[in-house]
Parts: C-alpha cells; sequence; structure tokens
C-alpha cells in the first residue's frame, strides 16, 4: 500500500464523516510529523516510530500514520480497521474525498490550518494528556495541539485508548 493510500484510509476512517476543513487538519497534522520525523533520530522515534530520519518523506509519513496510540484504525484488532479496508474495496465517496486530500498532502500543497499541530482528539472527548494544554486548534470537531517534549523527560503520554463510534467512526482518543 502507497502512503498516499494509506494517508488517505487514515483519514477515511478517522474524520471521513467530517467537514473537509477537518480532513484537511488532520491531513496537515500527518505532514507535520513527518516533517518533524526528518530532524533527527529522537524526532523520528517520537513521530514516526520505526523510521530513520534518512527515509523519503513518504516512508516517513507512512510510519507516521501508523504511531501507536495516533489513529486507532490501525490497531490490529481494533473494530473499524476491518470496517475500513471494506472500504476501500466498496469505493466510498468519502474516501474518494480523502484520497484528493491525501494527494494534496503529499504534493505539499496542502496549507496547515492547524498551526503546526503534532497531537489531536475529538472534541467530545478530553484525554488525560490533553488536560492543561493549550489547543492551537478547532476544526470540524477536531482539537488541535503541538506538545514539546519535556527536556530530559518522556514526551507526553497518550491516554489509556478507549472505544467510541461508528464502525467507521472517529478515534475516542488519538495523540502520542
Amino acid at each position: 500500500m502507497t502512503a498516499q493510500e494509506l494517508l488517505a484510509l487514515t483519514l477515511r476512517a478517522e474524520a471521513g464523516d467530517r467537514p473537509v476543513r477537518a480532513i484537511e487538519a488532520l491531513a496537515a497534522l500527518v505532514v507535520n510529523r513527518a516533517r518533524l520525523a526528518m530532524a533527527g533520530a529522537a524526532e523520528c522515534a517520537r513521530f514516526a516510530p520505526g523510521g530513520a530520519p534518512g527515509l523519503p518523506f513518504s516512508l516517513l509519513l507512512a510510519r507516521a500514520c501508523r504511531a501507536p496510540f495516533l489513529f486507532a484504525c490501525w490497531r490490529p484488532r481494533h473494530p473499524r480497521r476491518a470496517a475500513l479496508l471494506e472500504a476501500a474495496r466498496a469505493e466510498d465517496s468519502h474516501l474518494a474525498i480523502c484520497r484528493r486530500v491525501a494527494a494534496r498532502a503529499l504534493a505539499g500543497a496542502l496549507p496547515d490550518p492547524t498551526g503546526g499541530a503534532t497531537h489531536w482528539h475529538e472534541a467530545e472527548t478530553l484525554p488525560g494528556w490533553a488536560l492543561g494544554q493549550v489547543p492551537l486548534a478547532e476544526i470540524g470537531g477536531l482539537v488541535f495541539y503541538r506538545l514539546e517534549q519535556v527536556a530530559g523527560g518522556p514526551a507526553a503520554a497518550p491516554a489509556t485508548p478507549r472505544r467510541g463510534g461508528s464502525a467507521l467512526g472517529r478515534s475516542a482518543v488519538a495523540g502520542a
């Protein structure tokens, strides 16, 4: 699967039923994480686990999509995963929109309405990692943050993932 298709499927699962601006904002967040992963080994481990700073941008973007706790749809036993893969075969209209957004993101033609966000969650939830954090933006029911790593300490830890949403619904908790 190409990085573009992986991003499109991720966007479909996590924000496909939201306004296009929310889908674009989530794509911008993944691009932000992939760009930060290019900065060095520590950043790569944090934002694109399993990658290396010298990898092509598209591969780092794919790693960012599958970073632990960022997108629930890629967890092996998560209920949305099977529904997501079925949506790819069914060619639904929401997926077509997400594919266009993903293509723009990989081409560098997608503006970042989040202000450099690296973490997100649904507005309906408040995960533990977001307590005390100042959001950069709220777009289409998604709240965006840029969490700085504490010097000498671990990055802000995400809350324990919770299930929520419909078969192709949104993640109850996202970040990491």
